[in-house]
């Protein structure tokens, strides 16, 4: 299937697409704050620029974009143009997610990734049970995780 956009509004389009104060991350940082939790948003000294930090757990939140992250989700669609150079791009981004994660985990922190599909779309978890999940995790473990539509899950990075 044909691009329905010429490559200038394409390119527009893309451009538009924001890294950070997205719906998503005005969504977890009022849940935070709900929580009572302190954190620091968009750190860009850190490796990987954390969207959220907790210095006091040693713990970081990533939100990321089930698109651009490759999750393997109902909101993630491979493109039908220029296939070969979006799976490049997605796959150059796992790669440096792998990197960034290795790399806090090895100076001490924990890791959340709160995928797109846990807080938007048709399978979304509801905000409290996002707030749970957070909770649980944030004083409760001492691991690395993700959360999406299904919930909480220990994730290793080692």
């Amino acid at each position: 299937m044909a691009d329905v956009h010429n490559p200038a509004t394409r390119s527009k389009n893309m451009k538009a697409i924001r890294n950070h104060g997205t719906v998503i991350e005005k969504t977890l940082s009022e849940v935070l704050s709900d929580l009572g939790l302190d954190f620091l948003a968009q750190v860009k000294e850190m490796p990987g620029k954390p969207d959220f930090v907790l210095n006091s757990y040693r713990k970081i939140i990533f939100t990321h974009g089930c698109f651009w992250h490759h999750h393997n989700c109902y909101l993630f669609k491979i493109p039908a143009t220029r296939t070969d150079f979006w799976l490049k791009k997605i796959s150059q981004n796992t790669k440096r997610d792998m990197l960034v994660n290795q790399k806090l985990v090895n100076d001490g922190w924990n890791i959340l990734i709160i995928w797109e599909c846990a807080i938007k779309g048709r399978l979304k978890l509801s905000r409290y049970e996002l707030s749970a999940r957070i909770e649980e995790w944030v004083l409760a473990s001492n691991s690395s995780a993700e959360i999406d539509t299904k919930g909480i899950h220990i994730k290793d990075i080692d």
